[in-house]
């Protein structure tokens, strides 16, 4: 044979093999990726809140979705928003050796170390919502899915200064979880670009045990009482959806009418939607919760059954107001916005 026809024929059989390779690659997504291609795969996801939570519930709807579309055998676990509750949980979710976790970040870097460490010689992919862990993440891997808590509390507090056409001088109060290093990020950041722009705020502390966001009406008499002391109060911001909802039982009961106080805060939901309807609700900023239940479970499958490096997703979306807020009414009505 010449060396043509053998340098021909080589380069028939090269191509002929890359050909067929790349045949059988492209074939193998479509096989993985089968209805219920995660179905062998056993995940453990805290929803945060107690069921039938405002903001919890579209989290769990996002979850449940997700374990519908892709076949996961899913466990919920909820906490009540307890930190310490979550702890204990989480505890034991890494000694039942799931092969995944979707883990609330509201217990901070410094708790949730060393069960990440140990998830992690386990063997246990591991995901994080609401509340980053920067940490824990660096330390043993895993993803986030949420908003940036200092950012979007910033943000909020520079939209609410100027929606409200707030000045420097005027008086507003801030509720939140404040001595919460990672969760009270959010609102600490609200409280720093309202002082820097001059705004006195007054800060009211919420439990760490999540009572006021598991039930929102433990709340009023701290909040009526800090109206009367401070009646000349332009604006008060929520820690959450739960809160942002029972708004005007809050002003009702503090003697406010809708439109006397700018009310703002974080969430959607059908109460906070009825808020802005009525008038008493002036703003918030949309985290999309739905997506923190849909994709850490869709990621946790992904890096066991595919192998793929977690998801890292910013689920910030921006403002909703009275001009906007009919544009998500409806799908917040049904828990998913």
């Amino acid at each position: 044979m010449s060396i043509a026809m053998r340098t021909t024929v080589l380069r028939s059989t090269v191509v002929a093999a890359a050909t067929a390779l790349a045949a059988a690659i492209s074939t193998m997504p479509a096989q993985a990726l089968d209805a219920q291609w995660c179905k062998d795969v056993h995940i453990r996801f805290f929803v945060g809140g107690a069921e039938g939570d405002a903001f919890g519930t579209i989290v769990y709807n996002g979850a449940k979705q997700a374990a519908a579309d892709l076949g996961p055998k899913v466990d919920y676990i909820f906490s009540q928003w307890d930190v310490e509750k979550m702890v204990q949980q989480l505890r034991e979710a890494v000694a039942v050796k799931p092969n995944g976790i979707a883990m609330m970040g509201h217990p901070g870097d410094a708790s949730i170390m060393p069960l990440a460490e140990q998830a992690h010689k386990d063997g246990i992919k591991m995901m994080y919502q609401n509340v980053p862990v920067p940490k824990v993440v660096e330390a043993f891997g895993g993803g986030y899915v949420g908003a940036q808590q200092e950012q979007q509390g910033r943000a909020l507090g520079a939209e609410a200064f100027k929606l409200a056409g707030l000045k420097a001088g005027d008086k507003a109060i801030m509720i939140g979880p404040f001595e919460n290093e990672a969760r009270g990020a959010r609102e600490r950041g609200t409280v720093a670009a309202l002082k820097e722009a001059g705004v006195e705020v007054i800060q009211l502390s919420s439990p760490p045990s999540g009572e006021w966001a598991s039930d929102p009406n433990l709340a009023i008499p701290v909040i009526t009482a800090a109206l009367l002391n401070n009646p000349d109060v332009k604006a008060v911001g929520y820690p959450g959806g739960q809160m942002l909802g029972n708004v005007p039982t809050y002003m009702q009961a503090a003697g406010r009418k809708p439109g006397d106080i700018f009310n703002f805060g974080f969430d959607t939901s059908p109460q906070i939607v009825e808020g802005f309807k009525g008038g008493w609700v002036q703003l918030t900023a949309d985290q999309q919760p739905f997506l923190q239940g849909y994709l850490p479970i869709l990621s946790l499958c992904q890096q066991v059954v595919l192998g793929l490096a977690p998801m890292n997703v910013d689920t910030g979306a921006g403002f909703v107001t009275p001009q906007n807020y009919e544009i998500v009414a409806e799908l917040a009505k049904q828990a998913l916005r």
